[in-house]
């Protein structure tokens, strides 16, 4: 089995209601190769899944957004579903651990799935990206200033995006390839 993302270090930031595939099938892909990943959150113990009209499974929080920076991190990951992404983006802490992604000179891998983008604009950082998401935040996205587009996956600069749980095989390989690749200049 080949590991091209040994000594990476990969965060996932994610609470209640995220999309479980969404977070397990990148998980996977992460950790299959050879990234160390983080389960980072904005409550303790463990956070619970929503699997197509039901609560799916709990995954173990690793650690807080409140304990941890993005200097600690090659990437991050940011997986959908509807209650998730809502409540992050209003958590002052898991917007500064985003946020810290994102360097003057530099972008660390950012990847975010169906509504995880909603973070991105709500911190300000798709301005004249190009970006895809679940359709119903085309909008939100389109507001703060993003190109948003219908594909499988869009790669720009280092910021992985997709649309949605069926897109997860792309999403997945392009996630892999961006973490490999490291730092993205602006």
């Amino acid at each position: 089995m080949s590991t091209p993302l040994a000594g990476k270090k990969v965060a996932i930031l994610a609470t209640d209601g995220f999309e479980q595939s969404e977070l397990v099938s990148p998980r996977k892909a992460l950790l299959d190769a050879g990234a160390e990943v983080d389960i980072i959150s904005i409550k303790p113990g463990a956070i619970r899944g929503w699997e197509d009209d039901h609560w799916g499974e709990e995954i173990k929080v690793d650690k807080l957004a409140q304990e941890v920076s993005a200097v600690e991190y090659n990437a991050l990951v940011l997986p959908g579903g509807l209650f998730n992404p809502d409540a992050l983006r209003q958590d002052t802490e898991a917007k500064r651990f985003v946020d810290g992604f994102f360097q003057e000179d530099y972008i660390k891998p950012v990847a975010a799935i169906c509504h995880g983008p909603w973070m991105l604009a709500e911190i300000d950082k798709l301005k004249g990206r190009k970006v895809t998401s679940y359709p119903s935040i085309r909008t939100d996205l389109e507001n703060a200033g993003a190109n948003w587009v219908d594909e499988q996956v869009v790669v720009d600069n280092g910021l992985v995006t997709s649309r949605k749980p069926g897109d997860l095989q792309a999403f997945n390989k392009k996630l892999v390839e961006e973490v490999w690749e490291g730092r993205h200049s602006e």
